[in-house]
């Protein structure tokens, strides 16, 4: 093979896994938009057990991967576990679209959601880093990529279900919208599985062992039971807020365990690469509960205090649908990667690029901006409802944050932890941003509105304190990042002498400085 075919047979290859990754994101994100509404307008839960119940979900979503992972790894193969954990997902939107108020009947639907992308979620990533393996140029440059297919997919479904949950329930005056607008999730699913379908030669060359042998039924079996047992323990952990404390903080313990366990018996050669990861993945921690607010805090706010007119001049364009402010977040990510992306590489020609940490001490200061600007929202004010420029201009701090932040995630793992401990520390890195999710569900409680309070006038000082106090915790966070630079640069320069590379951690291509963990 030449090389231009090879180099085709990857893109290709890409491509497959980027297309069902984008459809996932799609379901998944069209969820996220409507599912703390959906528990506080259409099953009437306060503020505080929907902030919670969604942090929990939120939490279990992000660490069922350290599972997933292993079973990819070890038991199955990565690819028919993603497909496995694709078609679970299919089944959980397909419940969401039940029109019940039977809150066990919503936890089950979303302890299936959790199991499927808990078997998904760091198997399409592993897909893309096995596809790549031994170029780190180009694993930057394909998570990159990869990103952007998570950010195409997430941005269209948190407009399109929104729209179509009021336009349905506006049509034939009931609720029946919302579960309209999960079923375009379920949807999103089923047509990443079929694209696969079509297009799964492409990556008959990748995988993991067991991907090369046939399957083994018992395995297949065990899996399956396990994944249940996991579903039925996922909506217990959803109904009982103390069983979702006891589960997080263990986790927590667990994966400060598990590092320590790996650092220890490690080869010295590998033993400054996982400290290094540690230590961002720690900070990666503190990020996420800024994150989680976008669909607890920041999405009540935008209900509730936030004038839904988009105007500019004077004159009204369009009107949105409180749930579609978060597609903010996407659209200011596609908007503001291309840039990083020429930044980063006309730094690293110029010998001006900063390490890894470094940009995660940029990030929490760009992210402090961020919450200030929704926190000085009541300036902007007229009867407690505050202007839609507020939500546009602190979604886009917050994203330029979030790509320096969270957008190193995997692909520090990537850069800093051996190849053969890939999908488990892909797991470990999940769990840890799991526990910072529901940590984030406790932050927005901060700001719960008594079900007693509907002027916008008393909302509105409320959730601005919030705002206000996660600027000043940001800032905080910079400081931190900032005091762990002179320890993470002995720690890559260690990591880079013990493995023969001696490039910055953040050269040229570092756009993989993007999530693709979302």
């Amino acid at each position: 093979m030449t090389l231009g075919a090879a180099k085709v047979s990857k893109t290709h290859s890409f491509m497959t896994v980027s297309l069902i990754e984008l459809w996932e994101r799609f379901g998944y994100y069209g969820m996220q938009a409507l599912i703390v509404y959906f528990m506080v307008q259409r099953l009437g839960f306060d503020d505080s057990r929907a902030n919670l119940v969604w942090s929990a979900c939120a939490a279990l979503i992000y660490v069922s991967p350290a599972i997933g992972g292993w079973v990819g790894d070890k038991i199955l193969g990565t690819k028919r576990t993603m497909l496995l954990g694709a078609g679970v997902l299919s089944v959980g939107y397909a419940l969401m679209t039940v029109p019940t108020e039977n809150t066990w009947f919503l936890f089950g639907a979303l302890g299936v959601i959790v199991v499927g992308n808990g078997l998904f979620k760091p198997n399409a990533g592993n897909l893309v880093r096995k596809i790549y393996e031994g170029d780190d140029s180009k694993i930057d440059s394909a998570f990159t990529i990869y990103y952007m297919a998570v950010n195409v997919g997430s941005t269209f479904s948190m407009l399109l279900t929104p729209w179509i949950k009021d336009y349905v329930n506006a049509t034939y005056g009931n609720e029946f919208g919302w579960h309209a607008a999960f079923a375009v999730c379920c949807v999103g699913l089923l047509v990443g599985l079929g694209n696969y379908a079509i297009m799964r030669k492409t990556v008959s060359e990748y995988g993991s062992e067991p991907d090369s042998r046939p399957v083994d039924k018992s395995k297949l079996a065990i899996v399956l039971a396990v994944a249940a047992a996991s579903v039925v323990l996922s909506a217990v952990i959803l109904e009982y807020q103390t069983v979702a404390r006891i589960f997080v903080y263990a986790a927590g313990i667990a994966v400060l365990a598990i590092f320590a366990h790996l650092i220890r018996s490690s080869e010295v050669s590998e033993r400054a690469g996982l400290i290094a990861a540690l230590v961002l993945t720690v900070q990666t921690v503190f990020f996420f509960v800024f994150y989680q607010q976008m669909s607890t805090s920041l999405a009540l706010f935008a209900l509730r205090n936030v004038d839904w007119e988009f105007n500019v001049l004077g004159m009204h364009l369009w009107t949105w649908s409180p749930a579609q402010f978060q597609a903010l977040n996407p659209i200011w990510i596609m908007v503001l990667s291309p840039v990083l992306a020429w930044t980063y590489s006309w730094a690293g020609r110029n010998n001006k690029d900063f390490s890894i940490a470094g940009k995660f001490a940029l990030g929490f200061a760009v992210v402090a901006v961020g919450f200030f600007i929704y926190g000085f929202a009541g300036q902007f004010a007229v009867e407690g409802k505050t202007s839609s420029w507020i939500m546009i201009w602190g979604y886009g701090s917050y994203s330029l944050g979030e790509l320096l932040v969270s957008g190193l995630g995997l692909a520090m793992i990537a850069r800093y932890v051996p190849a053969r401990m890939g999908g488990f520390m892909m797991g470990a890195y999940f769990v840890a941003s799991g526990i910072s999710q529901y940590l984030g569900g406790v932050v927005a409680n901060f700001a719960s509105v008594p079900e007693d309070i509907k002027d916008p006038l008393q909302t509105l000082p409320i959730y601005t304190s919030l705002f206000n106090k996660l600027g000043i915790a940001a800032v905080v966070c910079t400081l931190i990042a900032l005091a762990v630079l002179p320890l993470m640069r002995r720690l890559t320069e260690t990591h880079h002498s013990h493995n023969g590379n001696g490039h910055d951690d953040s050269a040229a291509a570092a756009l993989s400085d993007v999530k693709t963990e979302q």
